[in-house]
């Protein structure tokens, strides 16, 4: 438990966790761009026969997967720290689950993005 008794606290914990969102988005970008890498690669080749996913598409799932997962542990971490603190230390009538919606819509959107790749040919 915190003893500062001060909202910079909370500040700091809620800012932690837009970084992770932010991380978060990034590496799920990464991983959407180094998928579609390997089609453009596919369609330069100009093969006839599609021969099946290739490694830049499992690699770019994998980099989708690491961003759901960050962004997923960074929603636990923030609510234990929120455990922690006092009310004193969280502004009055300050919306704390704002962030962690944030994150959650993301990661929502992130499983959605898996799944279309995962349906496309």
């Amino acid at each position: 438990m915190s003893d500062l008794n001060d909202p910079r606290v909370f500040f700091a914990a809620e800012r932690t966790l837009m970084a992770w969102n932010r991380t978060g988005l990034t590496l799920m970008a990464f991983g959407f761009v180094l998928e579609r890498f390997g089609l453009f690669l596919h369609m330069l080749r100009q093969s006839e026969s599609h021969a099946g996913r290739d490694l830049s598409f499992w690699i770019g799932v994998a980099f989708i997967t690491l961003a759901l997962v960050v962004m997923s542990f960074s929603i636990v971490q923030f609510r234990r720290v929120l455990r922690t603190l006092k009310p004193v230390e969280i502004p009055a009538r300050y919306c704390t689950w704002a962030g962690m919606a944030m994150n959650l819509s993301v990661v929502t959107l992130g499983l959605a993005l898996l799944a279309y790749l995962f349906s496309e040919l």
